[in-house]
């Protein structure tokens, strides 16, 4: 468990707003600190969104090296490093095993608890802050400041302000808005001058203007075996085809990029190799040999040459259907390259609510070392509120955590220079 530092411990009021796991993460290495520690949350219960990712088995982070691992935060791993390195994913399994939740690490490397589920832990962490004295608010949605620095709220009973001497804002992203991450402080802190670049769903699907009897024959079918590639990133995996679209966890690994051309063309041609263990020559090859003397049809021929399954071959005839050429007339040399090499055209990005994570956030030249806001002493910001993305795989909670961790540690050190400042100040 992270401990705060200084060492020196503190009886300050301390205000956590939002109660995902950065905020209750911020919430118990302040209260172990000794400070009087209360959790707001617009939402009836805490932890909404962390049972959500339960659901999936919740991947808590991932047993690869640590400079693999921080790399996958892309241009903000400089800024995560410390952060990480301090409560690195063997101190969360470590934390994990505290509350009474042993973890494993699977086939894939990533870190899940032994009971696959959230709830239990969930439970468990907040059984502990309340023995640690954490108080929660629930239904306390923050709207700002008043003139004299104080968090406004909205509450059933109207608007209430509270003092604190430190606060932690851990408010999430955009994402699953009805589950509390609605993003809407993002107006609030560009109108206190805090720069914030503009939220965008991260590991997310995008929209395909697939033909009616494709999408009402193959929505919810998933794509195995495949290799999808854009902009010089090849990766195997699995996706699943929508009514608008496509998604899945290969599509999550490349939300980057395509989200990136998307923004800046409108479109994005993603392409996909149905039988990427096959050399073109080799597909080439099963192709001629089962057309032998005859000639069956297209499905048929891809379905016993190839083994194709019937999404597949649908994607087929989809990528064809306004060439200047049906798929029943390419050769088997042009069929061969069409297969390992199918094109998607992506013409637009999934809507935020149906995302997995945010990208963009609190710019982090607007906080310092510790995590405080620079225009707003006192003041610190963890979690997916801060301008980074990453791909699943165990690296957005474990940086939730991790962020949630270090903004405490940075509060707790600023209290502790604040209070003997005071000390030592003339009487």
């Amino acid at each position: 468990m992270p401990e705060s530092s200084p060492e020196r411990r503190t009886a300050a009021k301390i205000a956590v707003v939002g109660a995902g796991p950065a905020g209750l993460m911020a919430a118990e290495v302040l209260a172990r600190a000794g400070g009087a520690v209360t959790v707001y949350d617009s939402m009836p219960s805490p932890g909404r969104k962390f049972l959500l990712a339960g659901r999936g088995g919740l991947n808590l982070t991932h047993s690869e090296d640590s400079e693999r691992f921080i790399a996958r935060y892309g241009a903000a791993a400089a800024h995560l490093r410390r952060a990480i390195e301090e409560f690195p994913p063997s101190a969360l399994q470590a934390w994990c095993a505290e509350l009474g939740e042993a973890t494993f690490i699977g086939s894939s490397g990533r870190v899940f608890p032994a009971s696959f589920k959230a709830s239990p832990l969930l439970r468990a962490w907040l059984k502990r802050l309340a023995a640690q004295g954490v108080t929660f608010m629930p239904r306390h949605r923050w709207i700002g400041w008043d003139a004299e620095a104080a968090l406004v709220f909205e509450t059933q009973a109207g608007r209430v302000t509270q003092r604190a001497d430190a606060c932690i804002f851990a408010l999430g992203g955009a994402t699953w808005p009805r589950l509390g991450s609605d993003g809407l402080w993002n107006a609030t802190m560009t109108e206190a001058a805090i720069g914030v670049s503009p939220l965008l769903p991260a590991n997310c699907g995008f929209c395909v203007d697939w033909s009616e009897n494709f999408r009402s024959r193959f929505a919810g079918a998933p794509i195995k075996g495949a290799s999808f590639s854009f902009a010089g990133q090849d990766l195997r995996g699995e996706a699943t085809i929508t009514k608008g679209g496509i998604e899945g966890g290969a599509i999550y690994a490349l939300s980057g990029a395509l989200r990136a051309a998307v923004l800046a063309d409108g479109e994005a041609v993603l392409h996909i190799a149905l039988r990427p263990d096959l050399s073109q020559s080799e597909v080439e090859d099963r192709l001629r040999r089962h057309l032998g003397g005859h000639k069956p049809s297209r499905a048929n021929l891809l379905r016993k040459a190839l083994k194709l399954s019937p999404v597949a071959v649908g994607l087929l005839y989809e990528a064809q259907l306004n060439a200047s050429e049906p798929l029943s007339a390419l050769s088997p040399d042009r069929l061969a390259h069409l297969i390992n090499a199918v094109p998607v055209r992506i013409c637009g990005i999934a809507p935020m609510a149906r995302a997995i994570s945010t990208a963009g956030g609190i710019l982090f030249d607007e906080i310092d070392e510790n995590f405080m806001l620079r225009r707003k002493p006192g003041m610190f910001v963890a979690g997916e509120m801060l301008d980074w993305e990453a791909p699943t795989g165990g690296y957005l909670l474990q940086a939730c955590f991790s962020t949630g961790a270090a903004a405490a540690r940075g509060a707790a050190k600023w209290l502790e220079h604040k209070a003997a400042a005071s000390e030592n100040a003339p009487r």
